[in-house]
């Protein structure tokens, strides 16, 4: 595992989990887009997007390798859904 403050710990604290189960077939982990955005402030420092919305794609592109889906989504659906601005309420 990473560094504490690095963003895959913070996703896993964030769910209150100590790691990920690793397989879409069996992946029961779901994060919300308010969750995504807190992480995604937590980590601001390392992430490199420029808005707040950027910082989110990162999280979620984290979110695919560690096999957690967002707002029930698989992660890759919920980037194309945030591109298309279906959650544009939620940013800044």
């Amino acid at each position: 595992m990473s560094a504490r403050n690095e963003t895959p710990h913070t996703v896993l604290k964030v769910l209150g989990l100590k790691k990920s189960n690793g397989s879409w077939e069996a992946a029961t982990e779901n994060i919300t887009i308010q969750q995504v955005i807190e992480v995604s402030e937590t980590t601001k420092g390392s992430l490199t997007g420029a808005s707040q919305k950027a910082r989110a794609l990162e999280v979620m592109g984290t979110c695919v390798s560690m096999r957690i889906c967002v707002e029930g989504m698989r992660p890759k659906e919920a980037i194309m859904a945030v591109k298309n601005g279906d959650f544009d309420s939620q940013f800044n």
